[in-house]
């Protein structure tokens, strides 16, 4: 699961700023359904706690205790109110439904496996009321930049960003694509000019390409009623550089 990837709440999240359009496209789903909502790898609450403070009670799931200290803090600081639940999403029981669960960012990917993948769908599928809804979203494959992925160290200039005690923080990262396991396997570099290094983590994640999606949910009991290429809903389309996926109980 890449725990060293996720070992720094506060790095993670300067390192991933922004994401105001997904932030707003699952508040408006929250609205729309209306009722309790749970997020499946909440990380910090960038999206979860919008959500609360819009007056849905939330919960949120994370298997990183990092992570959920974080998020504990920043909705303690807003004084908004979320359950956090430490937890594995491919295998969780709440004792209770809820009318929207998603799982944003990738965060998915994590799961290797596709037995892993299923255990997580029908986890979901257990927990959706009646009329729920569960929506992910994914990163749509690119079969040419996995064929890229060389194993040469490269600097990502759109991931530098500013740490209040480092200053500049340079991003570097090698990756390999695994075409048998359908797993990209990165390691990722930071370093500041006073700090070489200071943090090489690991990231793995699967691809899942679309042919694979209506099958795997529907083995778990789902259907797949929507999936659009990006936040503004537009129709999804191979080229699209994700795939946000509706789905349902069947």
């Amino acid at each position: 699961m890449s725990e060293r990837f996720y070992s720094d709440a506060r790095l993670y999240d300067r390192l991933f700023p922004g994401g105001e359009p997904a932030v707003d496209f699952y508040r408006a789903e929250a609205d729309r359904q209306g009722g309790r909502v749970l997020e499946l790898g909440c990380g910090t609450g960038h999206k979860l706690i919008p959500i609360a403070s819009d007056g849905h009670p939330c919960t949120g799931l994370e298997l990183s205790s990092d992570m959920l200290t974080e998020a504990q803090r920043k909705a303690d600081e807003r004084a908004i109110a979320v359950e956090w639940v430490q937890g594995d999403m491919r295998d969780f029981d709440l004792g209770r439904t809820f009318d929207l669960v998603f799982v944003a960012a990738n965060s998915l990917l994590h799961l290797h496996e596709a037995a892993d993948l299923l255990r997580c769908f029908r986890s979901v599928r257990a927990h959706l009321a009646p009329g729920a809804r569960f929506i992910f979203d994914v990163f749509n494959p690119n079969v040419r930049v996995l064929a890229d992925a060389d194993g040469v160290r490269r600097t990502r200039d759109a991931l530098s960003f500013v740490d209040p005690d480092r200053g500049d923080v340079r991003v570097d990262v090698a990756e390999t694509y695994d075409a048998a396991a359908q797993v990209t396997r990165g390691t990722w570099h930071f370093s500041a000019d006073s700090e070489p290094d200071f943090l090489v983590a690991p990231l793995e994640l699967r691809s899942i390409f679309p042919q694979e999606l209506p099958l795997l949910l529907s083995l778990a009991g789902l259907r797949l009623v929507e999936r659009f290429g990006d936040w503004s809903g537009r129709p999804f389309t191979g080229d699209a550089a994700i795939q946000l996926c509706v789905c349902e109980s069947d």
